[in-house]
């Protein structure tokens, strides 16, 4: 989803999101990770957590698999590139394996989460084990 970005000779506003938004599924935690230029982590599976990226520095490319047996979208791979660039907000419900590629030398993102971090309800496979 394009997100707004106000801006402004002093420095520019990114929106990142409102509770009014399509994909808003409630708050538990914001957080901000980084990965370095050509580094991938992943792969993660939340079971519970609804995941609304955005990325205010740099670009990070995004695969997402869905193998949820009773969504329209079962067996889809998708790539989204997200950036400054093009600023947008990616989500990503409970259910569809994600990892995640820095593309330029300093890249972060911010996770709108649903939910609080909690280890036990995301599932983790190495990137050999998922074909993209």
């Amino acid at each position: 989803m394009p997100l707004k970005r106000i801006y402004h000779p002093k420095g520019d506003i990114y929106h990142a999101m409102k509770k009014s938004d399509d994909g808003f599924a409630g708050f538990g935690e914001a957080y901000f990770s980084t990965i370095a230029q050509g580094e991938i982590k992943g792969w993660k599976k939340h079971m519970r957590m609804t995941l609304n990226i955005v990325v205010p520095v740099g670009a990070i490319k995004f695969r997402l698999v869905d193998d949820r047996e009773t969504s329209y979208t079962y067996g889809s791979k998708n790539e989204f590139v997200v950036s400054t660039s093009d600023y947008q907000r990616l989500t990503v419900p409970p259910g569809v394996w994600m990892c995640f590629e820095g593309l330029d030398g300093h890249n972060m993102l911010l996770n709108l989460a649903s939910i609080e971090h909690d280890p036990d309800e995301a599932v983790n496979y190495a990137i050999e084990d998922i074909i993209f």
